[in-house]
Order: structure tokens, then C-alpha cells, then sequence
């Protein structure tokens, strides 16, 4: 079916309208296994992903309100058939690690004849890799403002089109994302999003190049809406706020917390939060009081490295202003679990790395350290800086293997079999099964209890059973070589800080994930080298 648009000028404003009505099939891609996938877990606990994909469920929202949408995550469920047969349009938005599946659905949808557009991170920092699969539009930047073009396009018989933005969106002007359109109960927590952008210059970042230095947020009356909606539809779990850096505007995000607060206290906690931040946060204490006590259990950080060079290399000088150890002590003490992510192979990083991260980590006990190893992402300064130098390796592809087990695409300034190495060797070691027991039950045991608050994941008493029941079975039981270990930090945690102990078993059981990630990612990288980087030393 053609798009049968009318056009309607009343006092110059054009008013689009759809002789017949636009049917759209919205897909989210597949993820490849990850260290952020938890395959294991999401089978223990009979879930199917981490959390949903808020930008096309928004984008949803911006679509004409006469057009019939039907909408599948496949990473929760597979669209048919006769849902192909069904459209006249497919939307696909996809981010750089999903790009196999990306590829996939942009082909079948051409060769079954459909209009095809596509948006997100991936086709936006690489357009001509869409364009060459046979993508018919492509909705770059942030969709506020390219959807609208996107429309005035086929309204007027365009039959392809690259639509960017040359302005930063208000995102006051962002509309609730679709929420009804998800199966809720088979992710772990949903998301919301406050704020884009970030103030810092990591050269490494390409957050920067995608949404800009200066944080935009949402009203607090939004942030709100969109919660209560959630609330509304019966959620009663934790909700991750995917701000890449959710305390980029302290000033707006201490309002919103704030309000969030007696928000939260009217009805009874219904939700607990988890975020990402900078460092910095720990440097107010204000701000990690209010995040505690709106219902915050977490927050993720980009730690990068313990190495004060490698931070001046890349340009996060918010990291080196105070004692790394001393900023995830305060944040601990404040209430707050700590996530975080570390990467390898930054210019002049001395030998040794892998083994100076294991470090650190041990000493603050991050249960769940997320390791990666330095890729220049499109438009990053890292990026136009190697490629002035010529060190970059364009022909080898961005995020071959998942976002962390990707080998650089780039030439080093040390022995890439070294990096190899200690990359392996340090996420062998720090996920060998009693090394991440003891974080776990350590991390919990750092945390300050805020008896005004909630400080735990929720889950539903049928997956929390079901997590236990396994648990039980698998690290109380068949495990020799944790079973007793298992055991004396259960009955520790249940004596000292029963209010802990769901987010403790919830620790332990995404154990079993990484216990198997850590394997993959050995696997990958010998496919990449050709050979065992630990046990073969060039």
C-alpha cells in the first residue's frame, strides 16, 4: 500500500492527514550475549531482558495517532509472519551492538517489499552502513524533532530521505513514551530517561557527539507523569533511569528529587531506582542524601581505570580530582550500591592494567565490574584524533563481539597480545565464583542502611522464589567449591542486613551469568587473535 497523505493549510500551520490509515511494524533488534544480557539469570528468574527500549516506544508516541502499530522487542518476543504481511512501514532502532540483527531485519524487509526506516545511536554515527542494507529513511539524531521531518517527507510522495536535526531538542517537549505497548512483566526493571547529554569531555565518549555537552532535562511534572503512568499500568519494581549521566544538571536533578521524594512516600515506595553518574557525585553530599532517600539502590560509574595517567590521556579529569577508593567509599556510605565500568588499552597505559583494575576492585568490592577494551566509536575526539594519526583500522568494523569483547580498531601503543592478556586474565580472575561472592556479600555489607527508604531490586515473590529455589540448588548444593561460602554469607547477610538480602541473592544468582560470560569472552577473543592469549604469550 502507498501512503495516501492530504495536505491541510489552516492559518499557515500544514496539517497532515492520512486518507488511509498507515500501518506500522515497529522492531526492536536482537542483542548478541553481553556482559549486560545476563542470559543465565534472565532464564533462572524466568524474565527475558534487562530492561525496554524507551526510544522507539517513544518514538511511538510521535507517530500520527490514526496509524495502527504493532510493536515487538525481539529480544522478548518474536514478531510472525503475518505481522510482515500485515505493514506498510517498518521502524527499526538499534544501537552499534545490534547491529547483526539490524542488518537482518532492514534486508527482509526490502525484499518483501516494505518501506523501511530506521533511527537510533547506530545509524546515526553510521548512516551509510543502514544505506547500504537498503534503508529507505533514516530518522537520525533525536527523533522530537527528525520524526516530524521524516512525515513532511512522505506526505509529500518522497520515497527516500535522510532527515537530521541541526538543533538539540527540547525534551520538555518529548511525549510519554508508549509504556502500554511492552509485556512489562518480562523485563527485569522499565526505564525512563530525565536528562541527555553530558558536561564532561571524555575523549573516548561519543555521548557527547550524539546529545551534546549540555545536559537537557525533562520536568519534574514529566518525570512524574511518566512514573505514575507506570504506576498506573500496576509496575511495582525497580525502574532504571538511563541518563548516561543523570547528575549532568545537579541543579534541576536536586529539584526532581525533591518532588520525587513525598511522591514516593504518598505511595509507599512502589519502585526503586537505578542510574549512572560520574564520580562527582560523590563530592556532594546533599545530592547522594536526596537520591537515598527518593528510593535509589544504585548507580553505575565510569570508573575507566585507576591509572591517574591513562584519565589525563582520555580526558576524565572528573575522575583524577579525588581518590577513586574515597569517592566509592562515600557513595557506599551513603546508601548507594555501586556498579562500574572500567576499560583497557589507552594510550600509554603501562603493563600491568589488567592487574592494578583487579585491585581496585577488590579493595572497594564492586561486585560486578564491567570490562572492556577501548574502542574509537564515529565521532568521537578519540576517533578524528587516531584517524589524523593513521592508526585507525576502518576496514575491522565497530563492536564486532558486544560492546566489551571487541578487540581495539585501532593500533595500540603497546603489545595488543599483551592488552589480550591481562584483559582475560583480570575478568577470569575477578569473576572467578568466590572472588564475586565475597564482593557481593562485602558490597552489602559497605552500604549504609537508610531506614527511610527502600535500597533493594524488586522482584516479584514468583521470581524471587524461583531465584532462590536455584540458588539453593545450584551454589548451596552442587557447588563444592562455594557451598560453605555460600551458606556462612547467607546466614550473615540474613542476621545483619535482612533488608539487603534480595539484593544480595539477586547478586548471586547474575553470578551464574558471569560465569559463563567469562568463558564467551575468552572464546571471542581467541577467535579474534587466533589464538589463547593465556597460555600463549607472544
Amino acid at each position: 500500500m502507498e501512503f495516501s497523505p492530504i495536505k491541510i493549510i489552516k492559518q499557515n500551520i500544514v496539517i497532515i492527514k492520512w486518507v488511509n490509515t498507515v500501518k506500522v511494524l515497529l522492531l526492536y533488534p536482537l542483542f548478541p550475549k553481553t556482559f549486560w544480557s545476563y542470559d543465565r539469570f534472565m532464564e533462572v528468574a524466568g524474565l527475558k531482558a534487562l530492561i525496554p527500549p524507551l526510544g522507539i516506544i517513544t518514538i511511538a508516541s510521535l507517530l500520527p495517532q490514526d496509524w495502527e502499530i504493532r510493536f515487538f522487542d525481539r529480544n522478548v518476543g518474536m514478531e510472525r509472519e503475518n505481522d510482515w504481511a500485515w505493514c506498510d512501514l517498518v521502524i527499526l532502532s538499534a544501537m552499534m551492538v545490534q547491529k547483526k540483527d539490524f542488518h537482518y531485519l532492514i534486508r527482509k524487509a526490502v525484499d518483501m517489499g516494505k518501506k523501511v526506516a530506521v533511527g537510533g545511536p547506530y545509524p546515526t554515527s553510521l548512516p551509510h552502513e543502514a544505506l547500504d542494507s537498503g534503508a529507505d529513511y533514516l530518522i537520525l539524531d533525536e527523533g522530537e524533532i527528525t520524526i516530524l521531518q521524516f512525515l513532511e517527507a512522505i506526505a509529500t510522495g518522497q520515497e527516500k530521505g535522510i532527515f537530521r536535526a541541526t538543533e538539540k531538542p527540547d525534551v520538555t517537549l518529548s511525549p510519554m513514551p508508549r509504556f502500554d505497548l511492552l509485556k512489562r512483566d518480562d523485563y527485569l526493571m522499565m526505564s525512563i530517561q530525565f536528562s541527555r547529554g553530558c558536561p564532561f569531555n571524555c575523549e573516548f565518549c561519543d555521548i557527547i557527539s550524539l546529545y551534546g555537552r549540555k545536559p537537557r532535562t525533562k520536568s519534574v511534572v514529566q518525570v512524574l507523569s511518566e512514573l505514575q503512568y507506570l504506576y498506573d499500568l500496576g509496575w511495582r519494581r525497580s525502574v532504571f533511569i538511563v541518563d548516561d549521566n543523570f547528575i549532568g544538571n545537579q541543579r534541576n536533578v536536586k529539584q526532581l528529587l525533591r518532588s520525587l521524594i513525598p511522591w514516593m512516600q504518598k505511595r509507599n515506595y512502589p519502585f526503586t531506582f537505578l542510574t549512572e553518574a560520574s564520580v562527582n557525585l560523590a563530592e556532594d553530599s546533599e545530592l547522594l542524601e536526596l537520591m537515598t532517600q527518593a528510593g535509589f539502590f544504585g548507580v553505575f560509574l565510569g570508573i575507566e581505570t585507576p591509572d591517574q595517567d591513562s584519565l589525563e590521556v582520555t580526558s576524565k579529569y572528573q575522575n583524577t580530582r579525588n581518590p577513586l577508593a574515597e569517592s566509592c567509599r562515600k557513595i557506599n556510605q551513603a546508601g548507594l550500591m555501586i556498579y562500574a565500568g572500567f576499560i583497557m588499552g589507552f594510550d600509554g597505559e603501562r603493563a600491568g592494567a589488567g592487574k592494578r583494575i583487579q585491585s581496585f576492585v577488590e579493595q572497594t568490592s564492586i561486585p560486578q565490574p564491567m570490562l572492556g577494551i577501548l574502542q574509537a566509536l564515529p565521532n568521537t575526539a578519540l576517533w578524528n584524533r587516531l584517524k589524523q594519526e593513521q592508526r585507525l583500522i576502518e576496514d575491522k568494523g565497530v563492536v564486532e563481539y558486544g560492546d566489551q569483547n571487541t578487540l581495539m580498531n585501532f593500533v595500540p601503543t603497546r603489545p595488543i597480545s599483551e592488552i589480550a592478556y591481562e584483559y582475560l586474565d583480570a575478568l577470569w580472575q575477578m569473576y572467578e565464583p568466590t572472588s564475586y561472592l565475597k564482593r557481593c556479600f562485602q558490597q552489602c555489607l559497605n552500604i549504609t542502611p537508610n531506614p527511610n527508604s527502600q535500597q533493594q531490586i524488586y522482584f516479584p515473590i514468583d521470581k524471587m522464589l524461583r531465584i532462590v529455589a536455584q540458588l539453593i540448588w545450584k551454589q548451596g548444593l552442587l557447588m563444592p567449591d562455594i557451598r560453605q561460602q555460600f551458606w556462612q554469607q547467607f546466614w550473615i547477610m540474613l542476621k545483619t542486613r535482612p533488608q539487603f538480602l534480595s539484593l544480595y541473592l539477586g547478586l548471586c544468582a547474575l553470578g551464574e551469568h558471569f560465569w559463563e560470560y567469562r568463558q564467551l569472552a575468552k572464546e571471542r577473543i581467541i577467535h579474534q587473535l587466533g589464538y589463547d592469549p593465556l597460555t600463549t604469550r607472544l
